[in-house]
Parts: structure tokens; sequence; C-alpha cells
């Protein structure tokens, strides 16, 4: 039976490309991500080209996710999180659709790679730095302060506001890739049980669909915790303390 965690291999695809000492090869990793950009693209596309009076199902779909970004920016950056609606729609649609496409049987699912939900994460962290500093100049540096603190309190807070700042990007990397791999993990066992027991397998075939219905849900949920959570660097950014 084959390694649980063998499902995660990255696997190079075509001829191998190396450049400088770097191997920039076209991976499964790299087709999926590109699958997950296209099934979005079609999925919204074909969903708004009729843009029927009484929607039909997808275009019902694209607008629900629409509405529910859109819910999600106004509640947890307020109206000037407007501009940064489609980044933050965008990341959304590509981690669920990276979620869901890694369920289906011999498919890959890239969000289980840590490098490509750190890579997000620093893209996030960068960005609302980027935005904090061009917003309030130097002034962006009393985040670390927490305002109302006593001065004395100061060498204390201020490491730990920076430590607790700069961690960021690591928990929000790795909360996606822990899920998605653990999850991953466990249907591969209890898939494995059921080849292995035979006839006796009808126990971990119950587990096993009833996880697999979990994952769905845990797919869908991480692409949210992923993105609410860049809403929330999002207004302390705008609006610091």
């Amino acid at each position: 039976m084959a390694s649980p965690v063998e499902q995660f291999t990255i696997k190079t695809i075509g001829p191998e490309i190396a450049i400088g000492g770097m191997d920039i090869s076209f991976t499964n990793s790299a087709a999926f991500m590109i699958l997950a950009t296209v099934v979005v693209g079609v999925f919204l596309t074909q969903s708004m080209s009729g843009r029927h009076l009484v929607p039909t199902r997808i275009q019902s779909m694209a607008e629900l996710s629409y509405e529910f970004i859109a819910n999600m920016v106004r509640e947890n950056v307020g109206s000037e999180g407007r501009p940064y609606f489609p980044f933050i729609f965008t990341l959304f649609m590509f981690i669920l659709a990276g979620n869901l496409l890694g369920m289906i049987p011999y498919s890959y699912t890239f969000t289980s790679q840590i490098i490509v939900t750190f890579a997000m994460a620093m893209t996030v962290f960068i960005g609302v730095t980027v935005i904090a500093l061009v917003k309030h100049g130097t002034h962006f540096f009393t985040f670390f302060f927490p305002s109302g603190a006593p001065i004395y309190m100061a060498p204390l807070l201020i490491p730990i506001e920076i430590l607790s700042y700069l961690s960021r990007p690591v928990s929000l990397s790795v909360r996606l890739f822990a899920n998605m791999m653990a999850g991953h993990t466990m249907m591969k066992v209890f898939g494995g049980f059921v080849v292995a027991l035979g006839v006796f397998g009808v126990a971990p075939m119950a587990v096993l669909v009833g996880l697999t219905a979990f994952e769905i849900l845990v797919a869908v949920l991480q692409a949210y915790v992923f993105t609410i959570l860049t809403c929330i660097y999002l207004h302390d950014a705008i609006h610091l303390h």
C-alpha cells in the first residue's frame, strides 16, 4: 500500500529545466494552480454571459460568491477596503478552487504545499505592510505600542507586538497547509483500510464517506479563514489601533 504522504509529492511534467542551478521545471503543482485559475475564470465568465433577469444556478452561485466576499470586506475593513476587493475576491476563489479540485480522486492539492501557502501569505503580509506605510508613514510604527499602555511597558510590549506581527505569514500559511495535508492524509489512510480489508471494509468505508463530506466543508472553511484574516490584517493596516 502506498504511503499516505506520497500524494503530496511534487512531480515534474515534461522536461526538467534548470537556470542558474535553480529547478524551474513545470510540475503537477503548477499544473493544478493553472487549472484552478482556468476553472474560476470559466465559472465567472459563463455565469455572467447571459445576465438573465431570473438568475440561472451558475449565475446565482457567482452572485452569491461576489456578495459574500463584498460583505466580508465591508464588515471587516469598511468602505476604505473597496479598492482591495478584486484582490481579496481573487484570493478566495483561487484557494477555494484549489481546495475543491484536490478532493477529486487522483488530483493534486497544491494548497497542501507549505511553499504555496507561504507565498500567498507573504504576498498578503507585504501588501498590507506597504499599504500601512503609504497611508500612515512613520505613524505606522505606533501599531507596535498599543494606545493607552503605560510608557514603562514599552520594552516588553513592543518586542511582543513586533513578534506577533512578523508571525502573521507563518500562522496564515501553516493553518491552510496543515489542515489540507492532515485531512487528505486521513482520507488516504482510511481508503487504504477499505482496500486492505475487502468485504470487511464496510466500517472504514462509512468513515471515509463521512470524512469526505467533512473535508469538503474544511476546504470551504479554510478558504474563508484565509480570506477573513486577510481582511482583518488589511483593517489593521488602514485603521491601525
